[in-house]
């Protein structure tokens, strides 16, 4: 009898311990699994038509929220380096001021991102006028340009990333543009906190085509302007440009410059130097069509890093110069001149008229498609 009880007593110590064993492997197994999630709330309504705010989550707490109209981003939360969440990008907290006051914050940039100069440009033997919404120029598109317009939205998922893919067909004669251009925007977050952004476009006619995200970054949270932030980019030359912005065809090395971002500083240590701040396109230093490192943004005092790579072939460094306080965005925070900083990947300005430029003209049977990667993380 003895002798059963002490049997019994060691079977139950080995059954305990292979179950805290097997508990323990899963455990581990799950801390490996992804969390990646994606959520679909109402965000309002346009033009009688539902507009909706898309939610993606990945395993490491970056959050990245979309809507559907003007794709724009209105959110991205990233830890700072002792772990604490915030949001890094400029917008506001509902629908009606993005519809009603909106400079572009996290939208899809035109047909054409940029400036086209005196609104026209020709193509094959005709010329198209366009509206002048920046002076005698038009920019990003028009009066109501992609930023302005409600997407077909499909949430996508795999193994790897959770994303937003948008869709919007153009038609010809849209904005003075020709051609049906048939638009696709895809959003995707993975857990190696990277946001990528795919746009793909095809025509039935040849038209200009520039497509780019206009987000507004400040690594801060909107608590101070951005100049102490710290930027690098990975150009020698710049888009040289007359006082409306509009390039004059030359394309200067910048080396030594208060333009050269070569080697990294803060965006505020030359800026004085800068007629009327930084609103300039860099020529990236790059292979055509290869995704390649452009710029860095890193912010000191939080130790918030992004990473941007891209198949475009240059960079709109713009440092927030026209915001002037009469915004006031999410949380209220007033944003006041240089609260944040857009670093748009795309070709470059006004190439429809400048032959030396590189070609923006998408042809039937072609396919626009670029890539841009924001890499998040933080530093010491």
């Amino acid at each position: 009898m003895k002798r059963c009880l002490q049997q019994f007593l060691v079977f139950i110590l080995v059954t305990g311990f292979m179950l805290a064993c097997q508990n323990s492997q899963n455990q581990d197994k799950s801390s490996d699994i992804s969390t990646l999630s994606i959520m679909k709330e109402p965000f309002g309504t346009f033009d009688n038509q539902e507009i909706f705010l898309y939610t993606l989550t990945n395993k490491n707490g970056i959050v990245v929220k979309i809507t559907n109209y003007g794709g724009i981003v209105t959110q991205i939360w990233t830890p700072d380096r002792n772990g604490n969440p915030g949001d890094i990008v400029l917008g506001y907290d509902s629908l009606k001021p993005y519809v009603e006051n909106n400079p572009y914050f996290g939208a899809i940039v035109g047909r054409y991102a940029n400036r086209i100069s005196g609104g026209q440009f020709s193509l094959d033997g005709t010329t198209y006028a366009l509206a002048k919404n920046n002076g005698n120029n038009h920019l990003h598109g028009g009066d109501k340009g992609f930023d302005k317009v409600v997407w077909d939205a499909t949430e996508v998922e795999d193994s790897v990333s959770v994303g937003l893919k948008l869709t919007y067909l153009s038609n010809d004669g849209e904005e003075g543009y020709p051609g049906n251009l048939s638009v696709k925007v895809t959003y995707t977050l993975a857990d190696n906190n990277e946001f990528t952004t795919i746009i793909s476009a095809t025509t039935d006619k040849p038209c200009p085509v520039n497509l780019c995200n206009h987000t507004y970054f400040n690594l801060t949270t909107a608590d101070t302007n951005v100049l102490g932030h710290i930027l690098s980019i990975v150009a020698a030359q710049l888009t040289d440009v007359n006082q409306e912005s509009i390039p004059t065809g030359l394309m200067p090395a910048i080396a030594g410059t208060p333009m050269d971002f070569n080697t990294p500083h803060e965006i505020g240590s030359r800026i004085d130097q800068v007629s009327g701040g930084y609103d300039h396109n860099y020529v990236l230093d790059k292979t055509e069509g290869d995704l390649s490192l452009a710029a860095t943004l890193l912010d000191p005092k939080s130790g918030r890093e992004v990473k941007i790579y891209t198949t475009q072939p240059g960079l709109q460094f713009y440092s927030g110069n026209f915001l002037d306080g009469s915004i006031k965005g999410k949380g209220l925070h007033v944003y006041q001149q240089h609260y944040g900083l857009c670093l748009e990947t795309q070709h470059f300005p006004d190439s429809p008229n400048q032959p030396t430029f590189p070609n923006t003209i998408l042809k039937p049977g072609e396919k626009y498609n670029e890539i841009t990667v924001y890499k998040f993380g933080v530093t010491e």
